[in-house]
């Protein structure tokens, strides 16, 4: 089948290499020519685990190229993807819709005969009604596009696998219509994921959009939760990383997600609880959603303790002292700084007046244009040179499994402040290393007893984080 994608920036770029790898034809559209020149040679331009071998491959098969003119996705196809982004108003907790806007804008008038346009974009609710009225007036007489709302469900540093592999798609449709003909359209498209048995939920676009950010929501809810817990963990010396584990063997509840430490950031979790409650004031639901305040300054609230746990670390005064940060991306396998909290908490620490230095395996060209007077390194090693405080920030597989003796002889006090609660304490204090964590202490696990009495060599052993997903 043929298909266009409007907008490739992260999402846009990800859905097109994608539906090309399923076999469709695909054109991607954006309006930055830079962006379409890169992606047509091949280059991804921004870091996705897998994403440029599946975009070179399928270039190399002539099933996906790029362009900035939209008379082009016009003639190419009458399956429209749309991916452009969404960010949050410059002033104010909603969301700036104006690239969705300005993408329809080009397209409807150029289209001939009947189209179908599916909105991939995280939008707040109401978003296709009020698209679908502004196509219908911009599309020519004896034309037709018709608007439906499948909402993405990606996790960077997983984009391939979530796209070729979701856990569930889901299809909004307009209610005053038969959503049997775009239904089918979409089911071709995506034949040979539904064949493997992924879930196909049909339903109309006020809850195709909620669904987004109300997983998005709950997510962010229960990394909050956790940080509370941590919290009160910090002021009665309990153990968080052991508690989280107790309560997540309870089925209701489970263990993903319940990872304490400096919290979430990103271009997703953020914006999308904040746009989900200006949407729900604007509706006249503001107070159902009155929690999510507290979720964000929780959340917020992490970035602050880990500047005080590495002023407390440095004896109350971080003005002089030199501090590597391990990390800057909002998360490991991204170079994603978007509200990441380890560049935020460099850059508190630098207005205190400390020598901050900064490495990340991938994010270090977009960490240097959001901040541009912190100190980067080209290693970790480089990094904690002379460094009085070490401080985890991102939890990185690199950082996690990193061995103490790597620092040993570098750095000038052997102090490491872990925010992510993802190293083996037990080594790095075995090596001579003062280790405080966020989120209060950590200790090595207490065995469990079966009922035959047989002491669990697993649970035995010293606890490392669960990787984020």
């Amino acid at each position: 089948m043929k298909l266009t994608v409007i907008g490739c920036g992260y999402l846009g770029a990800t859905h097109a290499a994608c539906m090309a790898e399923l076999g469709h034809d695909v054109l991607g559209v954006d309006v930055d020519p830079e962006k379409v020149a890169r992606l047509q040679a091949g280059e991804v331009p921004f870091f996705e685990p897998g994403l440029s071998d599946v975009l070179r491959r399928n270039l190399a098969a002539g099933r996906l190229r790029f362009t900035t003119d939209p008379r082009e996705a016009a003639d190419f196809a009458t399956v429209h993807f749309l991916g452009v982004g969404t960010p949050q108003l410059r002033r104010g907790y909603g969301v700036d819709l104006s690239h969705v806007e300005s993408a329809v804008d080009a397209l409807a008038p150029l289209v001939r005969g009947e189209h179908l346009v599916i909105g991939k974009s995280t939008v707040p609710v109401g978003t296709a009604a009020a698209l679908a009225q502004r196509i219908a007036v911009l599309t020519a007489p004896g034309s037709h596009v018709e608007l439906v709302w499948s909402p993405e469900f990606l996790r960077e540093g997983f984009a391939v696998e979530d796209t070729l592999e979701p856990d569930r798609l889901v299809l909004g449709t307009d209610p005053d219509r038969d959503d049997s003909g775009p239904a089918q359209v979409v089911a071709e498209i995506y034949r040979e994921i539904l064949e493997s048995g992924t879930p196909f939920v049909r339903t109309d676009w006020a809850t195709a959009e909620l669904v987004k950010v109300s997983a998005n929501a709950f997510l962010a809810t229960k990394i909050s939760f956790i940080n509370a817990i941590s919290e009160i963990c910090e002021n009665v010396g309990a153990d968080v990383s052991t508690l989280a584990d107790a309560i997540g063997y309870d089925g209701r509840i489970g263990r993903r997600f319940l990872n304490a430490g400096l919290g979430f950031g990103g271009g997703c979790l953020p914006k999308d609880i904040r746009g989900f409650m200006a949407r729900a004031d604007e509706v006249g639901a503001g107070r159902a959603l009155r929690f999510l305040r507290e979720v964000d300054a929780i959340n917020t609230r992490r970035r602050a303790a880990l500047v005080d746990l590495v002023s407390d670390a440095t004896g109350g005064d971080v003005l002089g002292t030199n501090i590597a940060i391990l990390g800057a991306a909002f998360k490991p396998e991204s170079d994603d700084v978007r509200d990441s909290p380890a560049l935020n908490v460099a850059g508190q620490l630098a207005l205190r007046g400390a020598s901050v230095s900064v490495f990340d395996p991938k994010a270090m060209a977009n960490s240097r244009r959001l901040y541009p007077t912190l100190d980067y390194a080209d290693s970790a090693a480089a990094a904690c040179e002379d460094a009085d405080v070490v401080v985890v920030a991102t939890e990185w597989a690199e950082f996690v499994h990193m061995l103490p003796e790597e620092l040993s002889d570098v750095v000038r006090s052997k102090v490491i402040v872990d925010g992510r609660r993802c190293l083996d304490a037990a080594a790095w204090r075995a090596a001579g290393w003062r280790l405080v964590a966020l989120g209060g202490p950590m200790r090595v696990a207490a065995p469990q007893i079966p009922a035959d009495g047989a002491v669990s060599i697993e649970t035995a052993a010293p606890q490392v984080a669960r990787p984020r997903s």
